[in-house]
């Protein structure tokens, strides 16, 4: 498939976005139940939910640039009984407000408490509105990732990984991120945090890792001969019919070489993975806030490119036929 520039941003920045807020709800879940001490956690909470904001926004803004009429972008909700994509333009500006309010309940300090737990846990309105935003973090990263799993045609993406590594990546950038604020405002998270966020990176690696291991294997159900119908055991293209190109290898085809498509996934497995936990770890370590926020830096980066990569590898069927101009 041709990866679309848009496309790639929307759903890194939105990743991220969701990856952050979850960050800023583990921390006050922890300081809850009295597993963590957070001093100047209140900067840390507003400072994190504005990013988280601007990230969710700017992947909005990224989307419309695929659309051929922006101005019926509305029109793409309608479709939510049966569509993914229309169930992710529901749940994002759901997420947005939700986010929202949670980041301007910490900017006012406005925690009413709702209700008091048997062993004394104080549920205020932040937590309330945090459980409401983890939700809908984790229903978007489905989501988005959905959109991609059901096309059964492109076995590439047609696997229970593409949401799942969707989730890790997204939550592993967000907390690398989260890492950096910390550093910034909140020193005393930063232990924690990053531990989080090497075990998350560890483990959308290994996600990463599984679903490259299982596209590696996959042998294609149709041949070039089944395409056009014809039986011969030796059938090569020379041309599609046309003097130039189409819309059939401009959208469906990629046009990079396979020794392209091995070294952007070499880059994205260094920078979106290995360099990160480096960093992380040299972070934690030293409380440097320049190593945590090029942590983030470095594996956004990484994940551009496995963003790339994630597209082009998709071989959509259409290509045995269209394979060559003239």
């Amino acid at each position: 498939m041709h990866p679309a520039i848009s496309v790639i941003l929307l759903t890194t920045l939105i990743g991220a976005g969701q990856g952050l807020f979850l960050a800023l709800f583990t921390v006050q879940i922890y300081a809850l139940v009295g597993l963590l001490t957070p001093t100047g956690s209140q900067a840390f909470f507003v400072q994190g939910g504005v990013v988280a904001l601007l990230l969710l926004a700017g992947g909005l803004v990224a989307s419309f640039f695929h659309l051929g009429r922006p101005e019926r972008a509305w029109r793409s909700a309608a479709q939510w009984r049966t569509s993914w994509l229309s169930r992710e333009v529901i749940v994002l500006p759901a997420f947005m407000a939700t986010v929202a309010a949670y980041t301007l309940l910490h900017a006012l300090g406005w925690m009413p408490v709702l209700v008091v737990l048997p062993r004394g846990l104080a549920v205020d309105l932040g937590i309330v509105v945090g459980v409401a935003g983890t939700l809908l973090a984790f229903a978007l990263f489905v989501c988005t990732g959905m959109i991609y799993a059901c096309v059964r045609f492109l076995a590439e993406w047609h696997s229970a990984l593409t949401p799942l590594n969707y989730t890790l990546l997204g939550g592993a950038n967000g907390f690398a991120l989260a890492c950096g604020l910390a550093a910034l405002s909140a020193p005393p998270l930063v232990g924690f945090l990053s531990g989080l966020a090497i075990i998350l990176t560890v483990l959308a690696a290994i996600g990463r890792g599984a679903s490259l291991w299982r596209n590696s294997r996959l042998k294609p159900r149709s041949t070039i001969q089944s395409a056009i119908g014809v039986k011969h055991p030796v059938v090569v293209q020379r041309s599609q019919g046309f003097m130039g190109d189409s819309f059939n290898t401009r959208e469906f085809f990629h046009g990079a070489s396979a020794g392209r498509l091995r070294g952007v996934r070499q880059m994205f497995v260094l920078l979106a993975f290995i360099v990160p936990v480096l960093l992380l770890a040299a972070g934690r370590d030293s409380g440097s806030a320049p190593l945590l926020l090029g942590a983030f830096g470095v594996q956004y980066l990484g994940l551009l490119a496995e963003r790339w990569f994630f597209f082009a590898q998709a071989n959509h069927p259409q290509n045995l036929y269209y394979q060559a101009v003239s």
